[in-house]
């Protein structure tokens, strides 16, 4: 018998459609931030936390939390004293993420335009 998702045709503009939230999951300031750092290579959480500037501890464990449950993260705890923690992307991961680095560097390359158009926003709204 086909479970619910079987027969479920993926539509990310309803808002019943599961892959609503993995697309939120990687795409969020602090997701893909993640995952991009994830792409240099495997990284323990502080070492990942120093590397996404301004997460707090809650926020990366939430969101490592939901990449890996997404399967676009992998958990691998080793059994050592004092115990060690290893995050790196799934096969999946690093593809999501390498679209997502393309938009990076696109955005980045494009920021003199961005910081123009905002120049003129906000003189025309009275300056800001």
């Amino acid at each position: 018998m086909a479970s619910d998702t079987d027969r479920l045709a993926f539509d990310v503009f309803s808002r019943e459609c599961p892959s609503r939230s993995t697309l939120e999951h990687a795409t969020g300031r602090w997701g893909s931030l993640t995952l991009g750092a994830l792409y240099e290579g495997s990284l323990r959480f502080n070492e990942l936390r120093r590397r996404v500037d301004g997460v707090s501890e809650k926020m990366l464990s939430q969101t490592l939390q939901a990449l890996e449950r997404d399967g676009l993260v992998l958990r691998e705890a080793q059994p050592v004293n004092p115990p060690r923690v290893d995050y790196e992307l799934t096969a999946f991961g690093r593809e999501v993420t390498e679209k997502l680095l393309g938009l990076i560097r696109f955005v980045e390359g494009r920021m003199d335009d961005v910081l123009a158009a905002r120049t003129r926003y906000d003189e025309a709204r009275g300056g800001r």
